[in-house]
């Protein structure tokens, strides 16, 4: 379903969004993901993008892993929860319609994902997320 440019895609439906893409990833990565919450944000702060190496005027991020990697743990890890961040404007900004911004959301979970298991981008993008 196409919209005009400059309507966004909701809160409440793109948090719906967010949920569906997490529901589609394969049972056999979901089910491995323990102690990870995935949240909806407006967008990075500023502190998030210098420390990341990116220009605040000029950059920003879909979304942002906080945590540490499966393998970076020991055996009696014990921590809050980590996150996953998804970036709502930036994401609605970029992507115009439902379909796109849908691909998008699924791309950079999955994208963030890979981080939690210790992917890095490098790696994460040579497969295409």
């Amino acid at each position: 379903m196409s919209r005009p440019r400059n309507e966004r895609v909701s809160r409440t439906r793109f948090r719906e969004l967010v949920a569906t893409a997490m529901d589609e990833i394969p049972d056999e990565i979901r089910t491995r993901v323990e102690n990870v919450a995935i949240v909806v944000e407006d967008e990075p702060d500023d502190e998030t993008l210098i420390d990341l190496g990116l220009d605040p005027e000029e950059e920003t991020l879909f979304g942002y892993y906080h945590g540490t990697p499966l393998e970076d743990r020991g055996s009696g890890y014990s921590a809050l929860p980590d996150r996953i961040v998804l970036y709502y404007l930036p994401l609605t900004d970029e992507f115009g319609d439902e379909y796109h911004l849908t691909r998008e959301i699924r791309r950079t979970l999955v994208h963030e994902i890979g981080h939690y298991f210790g992917f890095s981008d490098r790696q994460l993008e040579r497969w295409g997320y």
